[in-house]
């Protein structure tokens, strides 16, 4: 396998400009003819988001809470194999990990993790001399810190030249070889907007391509690119195994492909590209559809997944839509397998209230109704387990229960990781699972795993339980084998009984 170079792009905190970089610079690679990879550090959707529209691929989340490092190592390595150079842009601030005392997860563990050096976006307004002390103690928090090379962000043309010098002969009066190899100026370019789940979707920023494309051109101004690639080859990325040992990824016979619906459009967009590579390798040929436009499901289904979104900014639209609100309905009353996360889980609901207070109906498959809270809800890591007989082990449960297939997704002893991150609440968010934060300390009930459904506000990433993913498969399969015999297990025909009686 080529190896390709590689670097990450961290900042002191959130807010200083990281995304409008990578971008930028991505785009300014791009043009110089490279083949150009890219990934986010953390579980955010929004930021690969970015990274797609500009570069006409999917980009990687690399997250160590999802992924242990080996696995996160093989992962990289899938995921950049043939590119030139691979652009990672970094979460929160460079240590900021899982918990307020722990770099568990951060861009650093990520950095360390995969050998990649590191560039720093540093935001200059109103700081001058100071900005050598930050330099000074990201660099030297830790021994590995991997920092190679400095991005100045918001300066003048006119200002960089004296920041730069300054900087680097600060630096080198300390032992510190840290060069400064650009700026980024002030320009509407470079300006992101947000929301209440933080930047807004590429599908709603007007002429995103050509503003991303008028960033790379100024960053190839003002970026030392050549440099940067030069720091780039040094990407280690070695994982101490030998050539060829890459673990060969398992399969779950099916006898015919299996079809996933998948929704996708402005309300419905978030989902973890592991996820989908997940299913795709389980078999699966993913479908998708728009609950926003589309009349109807997509003909012979034998699966569901609702992603997070934004359904609350689209209210009115899912539900004028009333032929896709019946076909979901039907489908789920028909015992069709469904995970619904999020948004997803919201769209499930007989009721969403938007932020003004404005009230519309919807599937109805979850009694009662989401709503905003005015705050955010849940924010951050967690671990799903089934609340029921939490101290008995997978195996002891089977021997009682006996056939798998009739069972729920996830089996009491066991534990699938996501996170959260919500302003809008539920009336009945589920009782069916329990949601514990990393350290312990705070958990909740959530999740409703009734039948052939399982749905709540977490998001959950498949492959850190892939048994979960493959019963998932497993139970499509059986359930289009039931349709079309006319059979129907005892859970699916309770599922559909619950649905019937909204």
């Amino acid at each position: 396998m080529r190896k390709s170079g590689g670097i990450l792009l961290a900042a002191p905190a959130s807010g200083s400009g990281k995304t409008a970089a990578a971008c930028a610079m991505i785009a300014a690679l791009r043009d110089q003819g490279l083949e150009v990879r890219a990934c986010k550090c953390g579980p955010d959707y929004i930021d690969p988001m970015f990274h797609r529209e500009v570069l006409g691929i999917n980009s990687k989340n690399l997250d160590l809470f999802f992924s242990e490092r080996e696995e996160l190592i093989q992962e990289y390595e899938r995921h950049t194999e043939g590119a030139d150079i691979t652009v990672t842009e970094g979460v929160m601030g460079y240590y900021d990990g899982m918990t307020l005392d722990s770099e568990r997860a951060s861009s650093y563990d990520v950095a360390r993790t995969l050998g990649l050096p590191v560039l720093l976006v540093l935001p200059c307004r109103g700081a001058s001399l100071s900005l050598a002390a930050v330099v000074k103690g990201i660099a030297e928090f830790r021994e590995d810190s991997n920092l190679c090379g400095i991005i100045l962000n918001r300066v003048s043309e006119m200002l960089y030249p004296r920041l730069k010098r300054m900087l680097e002969d600060e630096l080198g009066k300390m032992g510190l070889d840290i060069p400064v190899v650009g700026y980024l100026p002030e320009d509407p370019c470079f300006r992101m907007e947000s929301r209440h789940l933080g930047l807004v979707t590429p599908q709603e920023m007007d002429g995103l391509k050509a503003r991303m494309k008028e960033a790379g051109n100024l960053l190839a101004r003002t970026v030392d690119l050549e440099l940067v690639r030069e720091i780039a080859g040094k990407a280690a990325r070695s994982s101490g195994r030998e050539e060829g040992s890459e673990k060969i990824r398992d399969h779950v016979p099916v006898r015919r492909k299996i079809r996933l619906g998948i929704a996708r459009d402005e309300a419905f967009c978030f989902y973890y590209k592991d996820n989908l590579t997940l299913l795709e390798d389980l078999g699966c040929i993913l479908v998708s559809f728009s609950p926003l436009r589309d009349s109807a499901l997509p003909d012979a289904l034998d699966g569901l997944i609702l992603g997070g979104g934004y359904p609350e900014l689209h209210g009115k639209e899912l539900a004028e839509n009333k032929g896709m609100l019946s076909s979901v309905r039907e489908a789920l009353e028909a015992g069709m397998p469904c995970l619904a996360e999020c948004g997803g889980f919201m769209y499930l609901h007989e009721k969403l209230e938007d932020r003004e207070g404005t009230v519309y109906s919807l599937v109805g498959r979850i009694l009662g109704r989401t709503y905003s809270t005015g705050k955010l809800v849940r924010f951050g890591y967690v671990q799903i387990r089934n609340r029921e007989k939490e101290d008995s082990c997978p195996e002891e449960y089977l021997s009682l229960k006996g056939n798998l297939s009739s069972e729920g997704y996830l089996l009491p002893g066991e534990t699938i990781r996501g996170h959260e991150f919500h302003y809008w609440d539920s009336t009945d968010s589920g009782k069916d699972c329990v949601a514990v934060k990393p350290d312990g300390q705070r958990k909740w009930n959530c999740i409703h795993m009734e039948g052939n459904l399982f749905a709540g506000y977490p998001h959950l990433y498949l492959p850190s339980m892939r048994k979960f993913a493959e019963r998932f498969v497993k139970r499509c399969g059986n359930w289009r084998e039931k349709t079309e015999t006319g059979t129907d297990s005892d859970q699916e025909k309770t599922a559909g009984q619950k649905s019937k009686r909204l």
